[in-house]
């Protein structure tokens, strides 16, 4: 096959402008909201990262302020809040289970994960209780489960 110079430049713009939008598509920023003293809430950020997504980790005082602004209902509440591509997540949510929302995009407000149970990332403390990944709706008013996480 014998291209000339125009066309190579084509096909090199083409595969260009697809590599650049596919990584556009995949890959959303994580602004992550926490109180200064969390550590917990660090060790999310690293299996999220871990995982090829980028945080940018805000340190805040007042948590619960943020919380209360971004609509998280208390009932829901974690130890951090998080903001991706206009959908919340709250606590410790799975890194496949974010992947999952952005790749589906249901038309919800967010995901959470309420309190702080062991064994889901950023809590591996040697033991594995059982958790919900619960999908939320504040327009709606709804909740219902998305992933459960076993026990071991």
């Amino acid at each position: 096959m014998n291209l000339n110079r125009s066309q190579a430049l084509r096909q090199l713009l083409g595969f260009m402008l697809l590599g650049a939008s596919s990584s556009v598509i995949a890959a959303g920023v994580i602004e992550m909201y926490k109180s200064p003293y969390c550590g917990c809430c660090s060790a999310w950020a690293q299996h999220m990262e871990s995982m090829g997504f980028e945080v940018n980790s805000h340190a805040i005082n007042d948590i619960n302020a943020k919380k209360q602004q971004l609509g998280i209902p208390a009932q829901l509440a974690s130890c951090h809040t998080a903001m991706i591509e206009g959908y919340r997540i709250e606590g410790h949510v799975p890194a496949r289970e974010v992947q999952r929302l952005l790749d589906e995009r249901p038309n919800i407000s967010g995901l959470a994960v309420p309190g702080m149970p062991h064994g889901s990332p950023g809590m591996e403390t040697g033991r594995q209780e059982a958790y919900t990944v619960y999908a939320f709706d504040l327009k709606h008013r709804t909740l219902a489960p998305y992933q459960r996480y076993p026990s071991e």
